[in-house]
């Protein structure tokens, strides 16, 4: 059952804390596909402790320790968009025989671009319920068939990553050309990295990517802290009157696209500083902002940022957004919903998305929905600097990617209290 929290702020608006973030969903949930296809030869250090990277890690042990190719596999992913694509890749050059499912939202994600390029390349994979979507049957005959495939670029980065990673493993090796703009290539940059990391070479070739038939490297892959994580202290100082973060072994030259969040908060006020030991925020002077925010490459900050400006009171316009509308909900109607409730409108015109916030207004309380969306909890969390009571539905719901998020507001000196 889920429960309820208020999440509230008292005293004057200084905030000073050393957070240390849980390790990169993004880069822990590749590196375990990569350290499986490696037959061991490839080891992780710094997990995320996110339930969608220890649901990809339990679900990873329980294929390894059955050893058998006629086993039939159930195996449930629950809410993990990311699990959800990089098995179905996974499991087609996987011996034993699969059923893959995973919440009522998840079967309502499509997979239908990815499912259609492994069965060119090879693979048996069957609709176990409506075409197009999960649950899917995945048979071990794989005989590949194909080196060459195309996918659409514009549609989730995962379905490429997906394919890059079990690459190394086709007996022919890939080919795979990238048809249009390609979204959050960022995320598609820190796939080819980590496989190079793991000995894997590639050739970028305007937009076809090759990868042949070759093995793994012993190697270590180390995953550094979740820029995605660290985005919401970069809302909370730039919304605060005075802050100061420290974010222990964040890198200044990182591989998630994430990180991008340093530049574009420099607006917003915030500085970001290196230390020794990671990165530091401080709250400055904003800055005015009058070009159009494409997020294209990080649409996981959309929601924070976007929640930001408005709280800041900020008629600011966004490109790049249109992924978001294929997430854990469609995060861009979740938004237009919860920020009318502070009066705001984010009003869609041709893919540009516009805030207006004139009618901006902080109540004393406000109840925001999660959608069972853990960026959407933690997006609007940061409003509680503003409304004396901020009642989050289904605050448990930051488990996906943060679970000691809560925790870590208390540290910052936030009150959270379960209702």
């Amino acid at each position: 059952m889920s429960k309820n929290a208020i999440v509230s702020f008292k005293g004057n608006k200084d905030i000073n804390a050393e957070i240390a973030l849980t390790g990169s969903k993004s880069e822990s949930n590749r590196a375990l596909i990569i350290s499986a296809l490696s037959g061991g030869l490839v080891s992780v250090d710094n997990l995320s402790d996110a339930v969608d990277t220890v649901t990809l890690n339990n679900i990873l042990k329980a294929i390894r320790e059955e050893n058998d190719p006629d086993t039939f596999f159930s195996v449930d992913v629950g809410h993990a968009g990311t699990a959800m694509r990089f098995l179905t890749a996974y499991l087609t050059i996987t011996r034993g025989m699969f059923h893959l499912t995973g919440s009522g939202r998840m079967k309502e994600r499509p997979i239908k671009l990815l499912v259609e390029a492994l069965r060119e390349l090879g693979a048996e994979i069957r609709y176990a319920g409506q075409e197009g979507f999960p649950p899917l049957d995945i048979s071990k005959h794989f005989a590949q068939s194909s080196r060459k495939v195309k996918i659409a670029g514009n549609i989730s980065s995962q379905y490429l990553s997906a394919l890059l990673m079990i690459a190394p493993s086709l007996p022919l090796g890939l080919s795979l050309e990238i048809e249009g703009e390609l979204t959050s290539r960022p995320y598609l940059e820190m796939t080819l990295s980590m496989l190079e990391e793991a000995g894997i070479g590639y050739k970028w070739e305007e937009q076809t990517i090759h990868i042949d038939h070759q093995p793994f490297k012993t190697c270590n892959l180390i995953v550094e802290p979740d820029w995605s994580a660290a985005s919401y202290w970069y809302s909370i100082v730039a919304l605060a009157d005075h802050g100061n973060i420290s974010l222990p072994h964040l890198k200044e030259k990182s591989l998630q696209g994430d990180s991008r969040i340093r530049e574009i908060m420099v607006p917003f006020g915030v500085r970001t500083s290196q230390t020794a030991n990671g990165i530091a925020l401080k709250s400055g002077t904003s800055i005015a902002i009058n070009e159009v925010l494409n997020l294209k490459d990080c649409p996981d900050l959309a929601q924070t940022i976007i929640v930001c400006a408005a709280a800041k009171g900020l008629n600011l316009s966004f490109t790049g957004l249109e992924t978001l509308k294929i997430k854990e909900t469609n995060r861009v109607l979740a938004l237009q919903q919860e920020l009318a409730k502070i009066g705001v409108t984010l009003a869609e015109n041709n893919e540009v998305y516009t805030l207006n916030c004139s009618q901006l207004s902080f109540p004393e309380k406000v109840i925001f929905a999660t959608y069972d969306d853990h960026r959407m909890a933690m997006a609007f969390a940061p409003l509680s600097l503003f409304i004396k009571e901020v009642e989050m539905e289904d605050y448990q719901v930051v488990e996906k990617s943060y679970p000691d998020f809560w925790k870590d507001l208390e540290k910052a000196g936030f009150t959270v209290k379960e209702i």
